[in-house]
């Protein structure tokens, strides 16, 4: 390892820069070795050319300089290499000491030959480059002996130096160790922002501070630091330290004194740099901070010249390094060598001037340097009340300033997007630098957000920042409008149509049907607030219009189109109710439970509430049938007193029902919900899509497509309506989609929507559903609101228990009905015709008109019926409702439920009261809800020593289930193998398993752990408990993985009369989240491998009977096995 150091750091730090053309744009240089040994130099050769095929540079040299290169094998490195790249070099075989000796004493005369003719050559240039005076730019086609990377510059971090270069020469700086990368890593690397610069050119700025992370541009307009920064964005060093004037109206470019600046500013990086037009000498930066630093010394302007008046270090003394060590720290990228200084150094003259950091060829410029140091944030939690509510307020603010300056807008969503995190909210420190550079405060309130450390105080001192702004556009706002209600426009305009009015008044010129047609279009439009956008089509239309003669084809076009623009409700908003109570109050009244749904509801609300205004949201219900989807909204639409508009897309097949048709269509007609606007007549109300999950597809388009922009909030405020043809802004619309699943719904589709998911209800919730809205709505429907009819508890009970098992109540909503109906019938029939005569029933009108009807029929005839009806005949109330005497009382019960419903559907709470073994109740999710699911295992055929395993599948199972009976069939046989080997019951049985209602289809992976119990129950004869359900998937190992669909599940295990459920561990959040009525009379129990779904179902398993089973019915005579195996092999 030291061999390879010694060869490749003389190699660098002997060496003379010389031009090389390349490929690369930039331009680079590269050092030649010219007092090299000829091993050290033919290897350096062999390391340059592996370079330069490896990275695609293309070399070139002077002829004298390729001859040298040819004949002596000169070494050309690239320059900027850090140690570690130069470390990593194989080392050349080794070779016999006798053969070192003589190889040394050949190269001799050629080494002094190779060092004389490239001292000469770099003596020519250096002349050269004198002569033309001054330094010279980098083209990417000749090097000023200046601008040459001295051996001191390599030493101290300089254009040389690796870490000064921000990466030029690794990532690591220069201070990586000895890593072993590849040679085209080490060749081009991506530049990387060190992270230790103790020392950088301090730049004054006035007016406001920089803040990490955002830009900048700061004009320089003194030459020597605009020189000063040229020259380190040559040598790829383009950082220094801004920091803000004390004094708001000084403006300078250098810093004589540390009481003139805050100690506290940034270090940054200067992107680009260009002139400024008309001024010679200045400069135009771009800044770009990257973190906080506080200056700790200031240091005198000098020239910055050694001893030998080059501000290098002296050959002499990089002659006597032999060896540099590694550094030890390879985590940051420094940039100062000052860490790999060599242990045994000469010591510097006393003239000279010591400067171990990347700046030191700055001194000979007269720009203020100082020594920095970084300020470190101090840790705070995120989750802390303090911080997340200043950081919420401060979202806020930025809201209400951005509906009221456009420009912050802008602003804030570049933020937002440029975010890594994605949720601003995640990073409270980056906000409140964000609020105080967007923010035109005090320089003072401004730099004391940017001294702040602790990210709690940080936050409160930006909203403090933030507030007034909001303060100052509020103000602005109110400006602006106090002067556009003083500015009457189209006065002018106005005053001259009411004069023309008046003369043709006067002269009797009377308007035609056109002139009316247009006035009135006019007057609709006055009415509106149209935007802009719109306002220009409704004008070029109307003019259009009044040009057109009115037999013309495309007078009606132009006609229907104006007559549309003018219906859509532009700007009028109906005034919404943000009342939490009332709100509460109208969700309750019409629907029990949906706690999820009226939770969503009230947030909605309160947002509201505090904003002021809400945008459109879109929400989307999904549940089995007969769960209250579409109710649910009418009701959310009462609560907010919005208007209700309800259209299904269930079989739609034409896209133009969503966006409308082309007006060159015949009968070409807007879409739906420009439709819906027209009928509400606000631009803010309530649509409800049903059945967005069977939204069909056809030649005519994908509608589902079509409503990707619609149901998209960053898109549905410049709705386009293909009939319309300009924008309409419904993002104030509260969409609310309903969907009994989420399969079918396009997958960009769903992702727009905001998804609720209702399960179905449990007994009690369906009892307090029935007794609070069905029965009564079912008896006033029936004509029973004022008679003596009762419906008991005890008979909804046995209604919900025997005849409407299902997820939802639409079923039990029929039979309540069904059931006043029958009582309607039977009090009709028992009181009879003189209790309630028809022609009390019959009003005046009534009877008149149906004297008329009688009158038509018998001229007619009796055979001949009448084509059409005469006026006379019809009457608005021909019919008025009978009342029922006081004395009928009538009392459906659990006894007397049969006569009015029939018999029983369900007879039983369990499909088996007592499960014989192989029997085991499983849980499955339908579009229905949840639903047990039996799986039933037996035997086919008696056990005999001749039989052959196998096993059959029945009950209209699907690919996934399929797959499941094989795993949960693998996986019993490898249980009994292990637990008990001497039950040979699987390799001798012919298994069938089953599962009930073979009609319906059934796929899924969630019976895995209830296949592997039934074929475990049949192989131990071992019976399992009847009130035990269980859900999960199973893999061959015996891990129990998780399912969806929970809820429903526990829905159906508790109508089924389950006491206990086993379902996955990783299913445990939402077993928690269930509603403590639907856990009510469940024990969840979590599995994470089947083991312990096995230590639940089998704990009475008397294991010696077990092992032994099936041994006496597999038992045979030796000789006779072994024929009958030789049989089989046969």
């Amino acid at each position: 390892m030291a061999y390879r150091r010694s060869i490749a750091w003389r190699a660098a730090l002997q060496g003379r820069l010389l031009r090389i053309n390349n490929t690369i744009p930039t331009g680079r240089y590269y050092t030649v070795a010219s007092s090299a040994t000829k091993r050290n130099a033919s290897f350096a050769l062999f390391e340059a050319r592996r370079l330069n095929t490896s990275s695609g540079l293309s070399l070139a040299a002077s002829p004298s300089t390729r001859k040298l290169w040819q004949s002596y094998g000169e070494a050309a490195v690239i320059r900027g290499f850090s140690n570690s790249a130069l470390l990593g070099k194989e080392r050349p075989p080794p070779k016999d000491e006798e053969e070192e000796v003589k190889e040394k004493q050949q190269e001799k005369p050629k080494q002094d030959a190779v060092e004389e003719e490239v001292e000469q050559e770099v003596k020519r240039k250096e002349e050269g480059e004198k002569e033309k005076g001054g330094v010279k730019v980098d083209s990417g086609k000749e090097r000023s002996g200046e601008g040459a990377p001295s051996p001191g510059e390599v030493l101290k971090g300089g254009r040389g130096a690796a870490g000064g270069a921000g990466g030029e020469g690794g990532s690591n700086g220069g201070m990586g160790g000895g890593r072993k990368r590849g040679t085209s890593d080490r060749a081009l690397q991506k530049p990387t922002v060190p992270d230790i610069y103790p020392q950088v050119m301090a730049l004054p700025i006035a007016g406001r501070p920089l803040f990490p992370g955002f830009y900048k541009a700061v004009t320089i307009r003194n030459p020597t630091v605009a020189t000063a920064i040229q020259e380190m964005m040559k040598r790829g060093q383009p950082y220094i330290g801004a920091f803000l004037f004390k004094d708001e109206n000084a403006d300078r470019d250098v810093i004589d004194s540390l009481d003139e600046v805050h100690d506290v500013g940034v270090f940054a990086q200067i992107t680009s740099a260009f002139p400024v037009h008309g001024e010679e000498g200045s400069l135009t930066t771009v800044l770009y901070p990257h973190r906080r630093i506080r200056i700790s010394n200031l240091l005198p302007r000098e020239t910055g010249e050694t001893a030998d008046g080059k501000g290098d270090v002296s050959e002499a003394a990089i002659e006597e390094i032999e060896e540099i060590p590694e550094p030890e720290n390879k985590g940051d990228v420094v940039a100062s060598f000052e860490e790999e200084a060599v242990e045994k150094k000469p010591a510097p003259s006393p003239n000279a001037t010591h400067n171990p950091y990347a700046t030191a060829f700055l001194k000979k410029y007269k720009v203020s340097i100082v020594d920095v140091e970084n300020l470190v944030e101090q840790s705070y939690d995120k989750k802390s009340p303090v911080i997340r509510a200043v950081t919420s307020e401060i979202v806020n603010v930025f809201k209400e300033i951005a509906n009221l300056n456009p420009l912050f807008r802008d602003q804030i969503s570049t933020f937002s997007m440029s975010q890594s995190a994605g949720n601003v909210i995640d990073e409270p420190a980056k906000l409140a630098d964000f609020a105080a550079a967007v923010s035109a405060g005090e320089f003072k309130e401004l730099q004391e957000v940017l001294e702040t450390l602790p990210v709690e105080e940080r936050l409160q001192k930006a909203l403090v920042v933030l507030k007034k702004e909001l303060m100052n556009a509020q103000l602005q706002s109110k400006i602006s409008k106090d002067v556009e209600a003083k500015i009457q426009k189209r006065q002018r305009e106005y005053w001259l149509m009411e004069q023309m009015k008046g003369i043709k008044r006067e002269l009797g010129i009377e308007s035609d049907g056109k002139d009316k047609l247009v006035e009135r279009f006019k007057e609709k439009a006055d009415k509106l607030a149209m935007p802009e956008a719109v306002k220009k089509v409704f004008d070029e239309e109307l003019n259009k219009l009044s040009h057109l003669e009115s037999a013309a084809s495309e007078f009606n076009v132009t006609r229907n189109y104006l007559d549309w623009l003018t219906q859509i409700p532009w700007g009028q908003r109906s005034t919404e109710n943000y009342d939490i109570r009332h709100a509460m109050r109208v969700l309750d009244d019409d629907h029990h439970g949906l706690k999820d749904v009226k939770d969503r509801i009230l947030e909605f609300i309160a947002v509201g509430k505090l904003r002021g205004s809400v945008e459109g949201k879109i929400i989307c219900f999904v549940g089995p049938p007969g769960v209250g989807k579409t109710s649910i909204g009418k009701s959310i639409a009462r609560a907010l007193n919005r208007q209700f508009y309800r259209f299904s897309v269930g079989g739609l097949t034409d896209v133009a029902e969503i966006k409308g048709h082309r007006r060159t269509y015949v009968g070409a007609l807007p879409g739906r919900i420009i439709q819906a606007l027209k009928k509400c007549q606000t631009e803010n109300p309530l649509v409800l899509i049903d059945e967005i999950d069977k939204i069909g597809r056809g030649h005519q388009g994908d509608p589902a497509s079509a409503l990707l922009e619609l149901l998209d909030p960053e898109q549905n405020s410049s709705f386009l309506d293909h009939y319309l043809d300009v924008p309409v802004d419904l993002s104030k619309v509260l969409f609310v989609c309903t969907a009994n699943m989420t399969d079918t719904i396009p997958r960009p589709l769903l992702d727009r929507m905001e998804m609720i998911e209702l399960s179905g209800y449990v007994a009690d919730e369906k009892m307090a559903i029935a007794d609070k809205y069905l029965a009564p709505q079912a008896k006033s429907m029936s004509g029973l609101k004022d008679v003596d009819v009762v419906l008991q508890k005890d008979a909804i009970e046995e209604l919900i228990k025997s005849y409407c098992r299902e997820s939802g109540v639409r079923n039990l909503k029929k039979q309540i009905e069904k059931v006043f109906r029958k009582s309607a019938l039977k009090i009709v029939q028992d009181l009879g015709e003189s209790a309630l005569p028809e022609e009390k029933a019959i009003t005046e009108e009534g009877k008149a008109a149906l004297k008329e009807s009688e009158k038509r029929e018998e001229a007619v005839g009796k055979d001949e019926k009448p084509i059409t009806i005469d006026e006379s005949e019809t009457t608005e109330t021909p019919r008025v409702a009978l009342q029922v005497p006081e004395s009928v009382h009538v009392s459906i019960t659990r006894e007397n439920l049969k006569d009015y419903v029939g018999p029983p559907v369900f007879t039983s709470d369990r499909l088996y009261d007592i499960t014989p073994p192989g029997v085991v109740m499983g849980l499955a999710w339908t579009q229905m809800g949840g639903a047990a699911l039996y799986v039933e295992s037996i035997l086919e055929q008696a056990l005999t020593p001749n039989s052959r395993p196998g096993m059959e599948r029945t009950g209209n199972l699907k690919n996934v289930m399929k797959e499941s009976t094989s795993i949960a069939y693998s996986f019993a046989k490898s249980l009994m193998a292990k637990g008990f080997p001497s039950n040979r019951f699987f390799e001798k049985a012919k298994i069938h398993l089953h599962c009930p209602e073979g009609a319906v289809q059934k796929d899924g992976p969630s019976a895995g752990i209830t296949m592997a119990t039934s074929l475990l129950s049949l192989a131990l004869d071992h019976k399992i408990d009847p009130t035990i359900a269980m859900t999960g998937e199973l893999t061959v190992t015996g891990k129990v993985l998780r399912i969806g669909g929970l809820r429903e599940k526990a829905v159906a295990a508790r109508r089924s009369g389950a006491k206990r459920i086993i379902f996955p561990a990783d299913n445990m959040s939402d077993w928690l989240e269930l509603p403590e009525n639907i856990k009510e009379g469940l024990e969840g129990r979590p599995a994470s491998w089947y083991q312990d779904v096995y230590d639940l179902v089998f704990s009475d398993l008397d294991k010696s009977r077990a092992a032994g089973l099936w041994a006496e019915q597999l038992k045979e005579e030796e000789g006779k096995s072994k024929k009958d195996r030789d049989e089989d092999d046969d």
